[in-house]
């Protein structure tokens, strides 16, 4: 029985080439791989390329102080941050300051400047009716809005909706009169000047509007037209304060641009759905039916009753008082027409969608109902200078620890050394391969904690190696040759490595779970080294160890090579003495 052992272990010590080929191939396979996607680079984080620095602060509605509390804002913070790494933007940071204030730091790259444009657009999500249109600076108070910017449509059973109207939403209404304009847009005011019973209304527990009483109703109806008449949505300055102070449950006016970039102008009824109505959106391009890009929605039960009122009420009526505007931030996002009642539970937009404003529309959906209203304090931008400096002094000190980890390894280890640096080497090459890919992938991007974090693993890599040395070095003390000491040696050392890893590792797990921000970079990092270090281990140094013992200069114990047994004071090999034989037994 112990022939055969000992052959399967002397096979086994006889191809250590097998695991340095396997983590060659896969250092060549990562390497082609970061140079075939392009990213040759890893991303780099806010403190390191730059980007924009956003204070935002909450500001509590009439008689409603009380919101602003730590609950509502840790909600923001949470929607914030889905809304931003919704866009693809990597290691941007959402958090409090003080008890009203959020700081978003988004750091520069694709689609930082969308994602700047969806933070600040923080208030409510509402889905309002259309009472009114116009291209902002036309005339007329009711004309049907000149290009369509989507169609709802139900889909029933999962299949394809067919969207022809969808494209076609201005020629579908007939033309009618100033006058006649005019007198419906006052009769849908009236309307809608009693709140309904939307979920928009848990937001005005002050009361109805003033306008709900019957004889002021047509005098505020009035009053809503002739500002509408004189809105000017080219101009900023109006469109930022247009619907200000106007709650959910009373008419307001309102501002967006159509599919050909014009600024629009709306007269909207109450809000009738509220943002946390929606359960999901997402952009889905639809090649079933060649309708393009797609926002899907799916409601909650209770937002899909909803959905299903304003929808039935709205189909009924001719164009644009068969629209309904979905407003973020008082202003118009998307303002489909609907056909039927919708009463799926879901629905789809359609349109002159491409896939940057359908995801755009879809991000807005998903993550823009937030439970408080806030405004732009400070919008800054971030150089990347301050943390070019830092970085530049990281890699210094860090170049300083690995110089003198090297010194220490020739003085020490000489000819072991040279293992001990290859080692660091391929373990460096797998660490920035996997660091370039995982940008595009996961949306890692490396920050000044991270590079800490790398700088970390250099000890703990060389920790592992100078364990497996020691132990190979006491084997040899102990009278055994090179060979099978460092057979001997293994077993003993990679017990202790694995458990050091293991600490380290579940350090970085918990660190990455109870921390956010940049200290999650360096738990990454550090956690992602470690098990790398593993693998150089029982890939590379333990094979080339093996490989090296082979050879003369590190079998025979040369005095270079950190192995030899006189040097290491190797104890000569114990001989049982035999005991002289006496005459007379013999």
């Amino acid at each position: 029985m112990a022939t055969p052992k000992k052959g399967r272990n002397a096979s086994a010590q006889s191809k250590p080439g097998r695991s340095l080929a396997l983590i060659l191939i896969a250092i060549a396979a990562l390497t082609g791989g970061m140079f075939a996607s392009g990213h040759t680079k890893p991303r780099l984080g806010i403190d390191l390329a730059g980007g924009t620095s956003i204070t935002l602060r909450a500001v509590p509605e009439a008689g409603n102080e009380a919101a602003i509390n730590k609950t509502n804002m840790d909600t923001a913070v949470s929607i914030m941050e889905r809304r931003v790494n919704g866009l693809g933007v990597s290691e941007s940071e959402v958090q409090t300051q003080g008890r009203e204030n959020i700081i978003v730091n988004i750091p520069k790259g694709t689609n930082s400047e969308q994602a700047r444009k969806q933070v600040g657009t923080t208030a409510k999500l509402y889905f309002r009716p259309v009472i009114a249109t116009e291209i902002a600076g036309g005339k007329g108070t009711a004309s049907p809005s000149p290009s369509p910017t989507g169609s709802p449509t139900d889909k029933p059973s999962g299949k394809a909706t067919d969207k022809p109207e969808a494209t076609d939403k201005g020629s579908a209404s007939p033309s009618a009169s100033a006058s006649t304009q005019g007198r419906a847009v006052t009769d849908a005011l009236k309307a809608d000047a009693t709140p309904s019973a939307s979920a928009s209304d848990k937001d005005d527990k002050a009361g109805p509007s003033p306008s709900g009483s019957g004889g002021t109703a047509e005098g505020d109806a009035n009053a809503l037209q002739a500002k509408y008449a004189k809105l000017d949505c080219t101009d900023e300055k109006t469109r930022s304060s247009v619907g200000d102070g106007v709650k959910a449950s009373e008419p307001t006016l309102a501002c967006g641009k159509n599919a050909q970039g014009q600024w629009q102008k709306y007269i909207l009824g109450p809000a009738e759905v509220d943002g946390t109505d929606v359960d999901k959106a997402q952009a889905v391009l639809n090649t079933q039916t060649g309708a393009g890009w797609t926002v899907t929605m799916d409601f909650t039960d209770a937002g899909a009753k909803k959905f299903a009122n304003i929808t039935g009420k709205l189909a009924q009526n001719q164009s644009p008082q068969n629209q309904f505007a979905i407003v973020l931030d008082g202003e118009v996002v998307s303002d489909p027409y609907v056909r039927q009642a919708l009463t799926g539970g879901n629905a789809e937009i359609s349109g002159n969608f491409n896939q940057q404003s359908a995801q755009e529309l879809s991000n807005m959906l998903s993550y823009g109902a937030l439970p408080l209203t806030f405004k732009v304090d400070s919008m800054t931008t971030v150089t990347a200078a301050l943390g070019g400096d830092q970085l530049q002094a990281g890699l210094i000190a860090g170049a300083i620890g690995l110089a003198l980890v090297v010194i220490y390894l020739l003085a020490y280890y000489r000819g072991l050394s040279f293992i001990a640096i290859l080692s660091l080497l391929v373990s460096a090459a797998l660490t920035y391969t996997l660091m370039a890919l995982l940008g595009p992938a996961i949306g890692f991007a490396l920050n000044l904690p991270a590079v800490c974090g790398a700088i970390v693993a250099i000890g703990i890599t060389a920790d592992s190696f100078i364990v497996y040395f020691e132990r190979v070095r006491d084997e040899i003390r102990e009278g055994r040759s090179l060979r099978p000491a460092v057979e001997r040696a293994w077993p003993r050392a990679r017990r202790t490595i694995l458990v050091s890893d293991f600490v380290s590792f579940l350090a970085a797990a918990v660190l990455f779970l109870v921390t956010v921000g940049k200290v999650q970079g360096f738990a990454f990092t550090l956690g992602l080294t470690t098990l790398l270090d593993v693998v150089v281990v029982f890939l590379f140094t333990k094979p080339l160890l093996t490989l090296m013992a082979r050879r003369p200069f590190f079998a025979n114990g040369h005095k270079w090579s950190g192995l030899d047994p006189k040097s290491l004071g190797a104890q000569p090999p114990l001989r049982r003495t035999r005991r002289p034989v006496d005459p007379k037994e013999a």
